[in-house]
């Protein structure tokens, strides 16, 4: 039995693949309790034949669900309209999206928070890794009376972050403000992370983070990087070597990295592969790139401190922002 209290919110839906049925597809019904398995439709973009838009009511009323064990389960909210979700074959759920602007949502106000209910425990977060939304927040409260919460941005935080952003390219005449989407209203909506607005526009910030790489691998040159992957390789040293690619021997050889590469932390040299070391290494040392930190000392995460994070005059500005209100990640 999970309870929601509504703020301003019309409505939410929890979608995940059902543990206890195959892994199929299931979706919560508008009563808050039945599940609905949706039979694979003969052609992509299939209305969902089912009511699965669960009413929050006025503001501090309170919603209790009951849910079976998912895996990969997203809580939708809504703010102003319910929002539409289609099926493709398989059955394959169509969730809205901000990258689509045909997409039928796109002037909804809406966000979720993402969940694995399993027969050991709950995961869950809030997830702003595409954008920044509604002021979510997650109580987590088990059978022994232990809780846990997590905030998430406070009332104002989605204005004071499109305000940072704004402030921030009138500084520097970057894109940063063109991360800030509203309505056909003007209203403001979301804000996108910078990894979303590159994947809309590849342009955008394409050589922000040049002249910082550059630095970082002549200063690596010369002299050698140590990463601690946390991890039973230990600290593990890399240097530049004559081809330009930052070389950590058996942990693999990481070249340049492009702005999209360090926005995103998962393509180009922070792809993860079959190689384990080298999966240790990428999201240390796409943490210190966000941070730049990696002209600072030459051992990184614990080389500096958090008082040091994003301090370079190129840094992920949008992070910074972020941080001030989300939980740490």
């Amino acid at each position: 039995m999970l309870p929601w209290v509504a703020s301003s919110v019309a409505d939410l839906l929890r979608a995940g693949q059902a543990i206890s049925n195959n892994n199929a597809l299931v979706l919560i019904q508008a009563d808050a309790k039945t599940p609905y398995y949706p039979p694979s439709p003969s052609s992509t973009g299939t209305p969902v034949n089912a009511n699965i838009s669960i009413p929050l009511g006025a503001p501090g009323n309170t919603v209790t669900a009951t849910i079976p064990q998912m895996a990969g389960g997203r809580i939708w909210f809504s703010i102003g309209a319910p929002l539409l979700f289609y099926l493709n074959p398989g059955p394959g759920l169509v969730e809205p999206s901000v990258f689509n602007h045909k997409d039928p949502n796109i002037n909804t106000n809406f966000g979720f928070g993402e969940f694995t209910f399993n027969a050991s425990q709950v995961f869950v977060n809030i997830s702003y890794v595409d954008f920044v939304g509604p002021p979510i927040s997650l109580t987590l409260a088990d059978t022994y009376g232990t809780k846990q919460h997590v905030s998430g941005l406070p009332a104002n935080g989605l204005q004071t972050v499109a305000s940072g952003l704004t402030a921030q390219t009138q500084k520097d005449g970057r894109r940063w403000s063109s991360l800030i989407v509203n309505n056909s209203n003007g209203e403001l909506l979301r804000v996108l992370s910078p990894n979303s607005g590159i994947l809309l526009n590849p342009t955008w910030f394409q050589t922000y983070w040049t002249d910082y790489v550059n630095q970082v691998y002549t200063q690596y040159t010369n002299q050698k990087l140590t990463v601690d992957t946390q991890a039973s390789y230990g600290n593990v040293a890399g240097q530049v070597g004559s081809k330009g690619n930052l070389n950590f021997g058996n942990g693999g050889l990481f070249p340049k990295p492009t702005s999209a590469d360090i926005f995103s932390c998962s393509t180009g040299p922070f792809a993860t592969g079959s190689n384990a070391q080298t999966n240790t290494i990428i999201p240390r040392l796409a943490a210190a790139f966000n941070r730049s930190t990696l002209l600072l000392s030459n051992d990184t995460p614990d080389g500096s401190n958090p008082s040091q994070y994003y301090q370079n005059a190129i840094t992920n500005v949008s992070q910074v922002v972020e941080c001030t209100f989300s939980p740490p990640r």
